[in-house]
């Protein structure tokens, strides 16, 4: 007999759904299917999408074009698309302020459909890195005007010198963890709780990996600053030994890490340092991951359909990743399906505001249902992913 259960629809508070101007990787119908089918009902979407979501009219093509997913053919009942503003220059904060303070309907309304602001400490996907002098003016505006900030935390300069030398010895995928190294993460979080200490700013750390990382955001809740942070199942279920199997479908940005940070991460997730779990959802096409260059594939992994199985899958007592090597860190890794409801609904619901209630749409979830995870039968819209061929346990009805 079945072992069922109700959740609420998850939030999934991290996804780039590639919608307008990269269509051919993905787009808001077919990621949207993908998150329904893995359990999520709302996903907070990034501006880096061509063009730029930095614009007030860059944001209402948004929404206008999310109004699709109810009329397309998945018929996605109550899905939730909201949007992250952008910012690499200080005139597109002004686009963000004339959002939050608009007294039109339809600036309201946009506002109700923004969750806040993302910027870039270094280049990512999209080339959004900012200036400090716009970084530090986000803080500032966003601490004043009470808009949640989420930022990448990757410091630029560390990641240039430390690249650059990398770069000219070896084409070796794995080499990327060393070009963009733990260091780098933990100076740019540094500076960001430093600025948001100043300027009282509500700041998310997105995709935190790092054990130096989660330091500085366990110690800042200690002092009472408004910081959280999120993780994402591939820094919670891939190391840097992956790259072996894996190639370039291994390269994001924060890149993989040791096993070390990987086990910290449980570690956060336990003692309630870590805030949320989203996926960074970001798909690219087989043939730009497996072309060329390794160093030069692009930066990204889908996961929006697979993060509710694999966690599921850990609250079951079991660890999902295939290669015995990678089953030592089973008993650091810890989770409940209480804890997945407060890092997937609860907190992001709180820190990005979004209003969502318990009941708005839940899932119905058969626990001791087991399947195989494979790429072409997922509904991203790319065909792959980071974790095939792993057993999971805890299907979406």
């Amino acid at each position: 007999m079945s072992n069922l259960i109700t959740l609420p629809g998850l939030i999934d508070c991290h996804v780039h759904f590639r919608e307008p101007g990269l269509t051919h990787k993905a787009d808001m119908v077919s990621e949207s299917a993908a998150a329904a089918a893995g359990g999520v009902t709302t996903v907070c979407e990034m501006p880096n999408t061509v063009p730029a979501t930095v614009t007030v009219e860059a944001l209402m093509d948004k929404v206008r074009r999310a109004e699709k997913i109810r009329n397309s053919e998945f018929r996605i009942q109550n899905f939730d698309m909201r949007f992250f503003m952008g910012a690499t220059e200080k005139k597109h904060l002004l686009a963000l302020r004339d959002i939050w303070r608009g007294s039109s309907p339809a600036l309201q309304q946009l506002k109700k459909r923004c969750c806040g602001l993302k910027v870039f400490f270094d280049h990512s996907t999209g080339n959004q890195g900012a200036d400090q002098e716009t970084i530090t003016e986000a803080f500032r505006m966003c601490g004043e005007m009470g808009i949640p900030l989420v930022a990448h935390c990757e410091d630029a300069e560390i990641n240039s010198v430390t690249g650059y030398g990398l770069r000219v010895t070896s084409d070796d995928v794995s080499i990327h963890s060393k070009m963009r190294p733990p260091e780098s993460e933990v100076a740019a979080i540094k500076r960001a709780i430093d600025l948001a200490r100043e300027y009282g700013t509500q700041f998310h750390v997105a995709h935190l990996s790092t054990t130096g990382g989660l330091q500085l955001v366990r110690e800042a809740k200690k002092e009472g600053l408004p910081v959280t942070c999120e993780v994402t199942p591939h820094h919670l279920f891939l190391t840097v030994e992956d790259y072996e199997t894996l190639g370039t479908l291994g390269k994001m940005n924060p890149p993989l890490r040791s096993k070390e940070d990987q086990a910290a991460l449980w570690g956060g997730i336990a003692d309630g340092t870590v805030d949320c779990v989203s996926t960074d959802h970001a798909p690219h096409t087989l043939d730009e991951k497996k072309s060329g260059d390794p160093l030069k594939a692009p930066s990204g992994v889908p996961g929006v359909e697979t993060m509710v199985p694999l966690l599921l899958t850990v609250a079951a007592g079991k660890w999902p990743h295939p290669n015995p090597n990678a089953k030592s860190i089973k008993e650091k890794a810890k989770i409940q399906i209480s804890d997945i409801v407060r890092l997937c609904f609860e907190n992001p619901n709180r820190i990005f505001q979004l209003g969502r209630t318990k009941t708005d749409r839940t899932i119905t979830v058969d626990l001791d249902q087991e399947w195989v995870i494979h790429g072409k039968e997922l509904h991203s819209k790319c065909g792959w992913t980071p974790f095939e061929g792993w057993k999971v346990c805890g299907a979406i009805l």
